[in-house]
């Protein structure tokens, strides 16, 4: 259920890295996927990534990001338990660069959930549980017409899910 433009499923962590959506409808779905350090799990470090508080110092990797700016709405853990960074009704940070059917900016008109995970590596049972969760909540309160991966918005800059994301566990 999604309540003041949060899911209620969700732990609320506020991020900084929003602003305001130009008067666009949200109609868009993007799946994302991240891990910090890369392909290792657990932890806090994407929640400290996406509310500007990873210590660079901590792996060699951070370092290399700390200077960048990005956020999701949601995020689901390999465990399938939901963080929420922004507002459904803000403009969340995560898909950069971006199209989608002639449009630019899918930032402006989509809603960002990123997964726990690697191209590469497989999924949880219970990602996809929670993903679908998610999604049919926001189908029933925002008019979503399609549910798309990273890489469909920004081919040849972005590969995430990956091609272990398996699109057979989403539900309509």
């Amino acid at each position: 259920m999604i309540q003041n433009h949060r899911f209620t499923n969700a732990r609320f962590v506020a991020s900084d890295n929003y602003n305001h959506r130009p008067n666009s409808e949200i109609s868009l779905v993007v799946i994302h996927n991240i891990s910090l350090p890369p392909n290792e799990f657990g932890g806090s470090y994407i929640e400290q990534f996406f509310t500007n508080s990873l210590n660079p110092d901590l792996h060699p990797f951070f370092s290399k990001i700390k200077e960048l700016k990005v956020s999701a709405h949601l995020l689901i853990k390999r465990d399938g338990s939901i963080v929420q960074f922004v507002p459904f009704d803000k403009r969340a940070w995560h898909a950069g660069e971006s199209s989608f059917k002639g449009r630019q900016n899918c930032n402006d008109f989509s809603i960002g959930i990123e997964l726990e995970g690697a191209d590469n590596l497989a999924y949880e049972k219970k990602q996809y549980e929670a993903l679908n969760k998610a999604i049919k909540a926001i189908k029933l309160h925002y008019p979503i017409t399609d549910v798309v991966g990273h890489s469909d918005i920004a081919p040849g800059r972005k590969t995430d899910p990956g091609s272990s994301f398996d699109w057979d566990q989403l539900e309509d």
